[in-house]
């Protein structure tokens, strides 16, 4: 596996640096780049990595350098490592939410960028990532950020970067909808008379284990409510409540609400 230079040092690149560790790539093939020292001190200490002296720096170090900054913070960054890109020419991953790889490439002048969205739970190694590349990014390049991306969950791509806002939607945002469930869950029990302990033991392992039956089977996850839905039971008078005040509805508007935001983020912080 080539080289992997970080621009930014927070969770997300936390965790990558320990997939990709436990999947045996040497620490010293992987540097870092932060403005808050902390940040790098801390990887440095946990793994061993290679810490870089500036953004330009970690461009000279990597093969391969992970734009891992927030969308507000891109553009100054990219624009401040265009020379460090146009002597290196690395192959550039962005994980920043909402900026497309024009807005990009019309920043730093590089054309092999990929653009990927991973999400909260690669920092257990179980997260999802949905991958976008233009045409003329060579096909050993996504190979070499798939499996750089496959360390921390699965990936896959899409045929189309206008998605990406959807996937952000769903996936990138999606952990927030089921910590909320989880939280309601917990907060119900309570209110109905179990204790703190109990009612969160039972919201956050149902949640698990519903997780886990989703994704060991083919069955849809409609299957899946009907077949925990006895006719005239406890979980039909549940969902029978929640269909009766469109909850399908309003939570359909939710994630439309995300998606139009990260298209918004793309006009605010990228078209500039």
């Amino acid at each position: 596996m080539a080289s992997i230079s970080f621009i930014g040092g927070g969770n997300m690149a936390r965790a990558l640096i320990g997939g990709l560790i436990a999947r045996g790539m040497p620490p010293h093939d992987i540097a870092v780049a932060d403005p808050v020292s902390a940040q790098t001190e801390s990887l440095e200490r946990d793994y061993g990595i290679r810490i870089a002296t500036s953004n330009e720096a970690a461009v000279t170090a990597g093969n391969v350098v992970i734009l891992a900054v927030k969308p507000q913070h891109m553009r100054t960054v990219v624009s401040e490592i265009r020379g460090a890109v146009a002597a290196a020419r690395p192959l550039l991953v962005s994980v920043a939410a909402g900026i497309r790889t024009a807005d990009i490439r019309r920043w730093c002048g590089a054309g092999r960028i990929v653009r990927a969205m991973p999400n909260r739970p690669a920092l257990q190694g179980c997260g999802v990532t949905a991958l976008y590349a233009a045409d003329d990014v060579a096909s050993e390049d996504r190979e070499q950020v798939e499996l750089i991306l496959r360390a921390v969950g699965e990936a896959l791509w899409l045929d189309e970067e206008a998605k990406m806002d959807v996937v952000t939607a769903v996936s990138g945002s999606g952990p927030a909808y089921f910590f909320l469930l989880i939280e309601m869950l917990e907060q119900t029990g309570m209110a109905l008379g179990l204790s703190a302990q109990v009612s969160r033991k039972l919201a956050v392992e149902t949640a698990y284990g519903a997780g886990c039956m989703a994704h060991a089977t083919s069955d849809s996850p409609a299957t899946l409510r009907e077949q925990v839905t006895s006719k005239g039971g406890t979980t039909e008078a549940a969902l029978r409540h929640v269909e009766a005040h469109h909850v399908r509805d309003i939570f359909a508007a939710a994630v439309t609400a995300a998606a139009r935001r990260s298209g918004e983020l793309a006009q605010e912080f990228g078209a500039i």
